[in-house]
């Protein structure tokens, strides 16, 4: 992709800090930042605006150490006075640990969230500028209220603004109405289709994106609408299953499913790409892909932003080797296992240069429109790719 040579000014000197939880993304982003910034010739490089411009690194030291009763706090190594910061954070990420009186205790979302609280408070207010990219929204699935109950996503956004935040990232938001907890302040949410559809295209050469040969499956009726912009996008049609639920039972803070009912087109004889924001248990998507199969669906391929698999992957093994789907597709934007990066059905949609994208274009304050709707990139990869297919049918003939 080539880089733009911005014509304005940057906001202040780029600060990107990274917790813990995402240091392997973070050092791509980092490692994209400064390839471009090192390559790109601008005309007042060399006015105090553009000072500390170009960079070996734009990450900022920065530590969380704990003490041994498991409290913690926010340290800078060096100073961001009046930098453009970015604080990247991935809440889900259990793999982290921490030490409670000799007890080992994993970092929940609490944990990683606070620890984001904590470097804020350790910048004081000195900073520019304040952007949080958080991949995957802090208790974004508690997001409205339905009984007495809290509404932690929206405190959660609350608190964030009250410590000085001034605009947060996010990707595939679970409800994107959340944003109405904080309307004088910058929330973005993207989508990683373009991704989806790059990795698709990548994996599966023969695979025809139209109507005639493809459709696109939402789950549910709360992903709908990443459905629809994926079939509209690609020209193929849309179905959804709606969740038919047991309401006088509660099992694990949830209401069972009791069937999954299909409102559609008929799908035999078709590519089928299931499109969701998170695979958490993955029971859902394997029932939606059980369901797909029983209608004659030729192959089914499964896109989600958060693959989480917070029961492991044995069941999603199982269902590969039954022949329930044929590729697996989800980001890097949280944590992932040795595991499931080797299992032979996944595919590993990078999002690393899409935020580099989005923080070189905002640290310039300039327009993030095209990739918050790629639509026009879609469509040239999308005739890319037909073009390949029509070179490679020539040549067979």
């Amino acid at each position: 992709m080539p880089q733009e040579e911005y014509l304005t000014i940057p906001v202040g000197k780029l600060g990107i800090i990274a917790l813990e939880s995402c240091k392997g993304i973070a050092k791509k982003i980092d490692n994209y930042i400064v390839d471009w910034r090192n390559n790109r010739n601008h005309e007042h490089t060399e006015t105090i605006h553009f000072n500390e411009y170009k960079k070996d690194s734009y990450l900022v030291d920065i530590s969380c150490p704990r003490f041994g009763t498991g409290e913690a706090k926010g340290m800078l190594h060096e100073s961001v006075r009046g930098d453009d910061l970015y604080i990247l954070l991935d809440v889900t990420n259990y793999s982290m640990t921490y030490t409670v009186c000799g007890q080992v205790n994993h970092m929940s979302p609490d944990d990683h969230f606070q620890d984001l609280k904590r470097i804020i408070a350790a910048v004081g207010g000195k900073a520019r500028r304040i952007t949080v990219i958080m991949p995957f929204l802090y208790e974004s699935r508690q997001h409205k209220k339905s009984s007495r109950e809290s509404l932690d996503c929206a405190l959660a956004l609350q608190e964030l603004v009250n410590m000085g935040v001034d605009g947060i990232l996010t990707f595939d938001a679970h409800d994107p109405r959340v944003q109405n907890a904080i309307p004088l302040n910058s929330f973005e949410t993207i989508q990683p289709t373009y991704q989806f559809i790059k990795a698709l295209l990548r994996n599966v050469p023969d695979i025809i994106m139209d109507a005639e040969h493809t459709m696109v499956i939402s789950p549910d009726e709360g992903a709908m609408g990443r459905a629809v912009y994926f079939g509209n996008v690609v020209g193929a049609d849309v179905g959804m299953f709606y969740k038919r639920r047991d309401y006088t039972t509660i099992i694990n803070g949830r209401n069972p499913i009791i069937a999954h009912e299909f409102l559609g087109s008929n799908v035999d004889g078709k590519d089928v790409i299931i499109v969701d924001d998170m695979i958490s248990s993955g029971e859902s998507m394997i029932d939606v892909a059980t369901e797909l199969k029983s209608r004659n669906a030729r192959r089914i391929f499964i896109c989600s932003t958060f693959g989480l698999f917070t029961n492991g992957l044995e069941k999603f093994d199982e269902a590969y080797e039954k022949g329930l789907f044929d590729r697996l597709i989800t980001t890097n934007l949280v944590y992932q296992t040795e595991e499931l990066l080797s299992r032979p059905y996944y595919t590993s949609a990078d999002m690393s240069k899409y935020i580099a994208l989005l923080i070189d274009a905002m640290n310039h304050d300039g327009s993030i429109s095209e990739f918050l709707s790629p639509t026009a990139r879609i469509q040239n990869l999308l005739n890319k790719h037909k073009a390949q297919q029509a070179n490679t049918q020539k040549s067979t003939d």
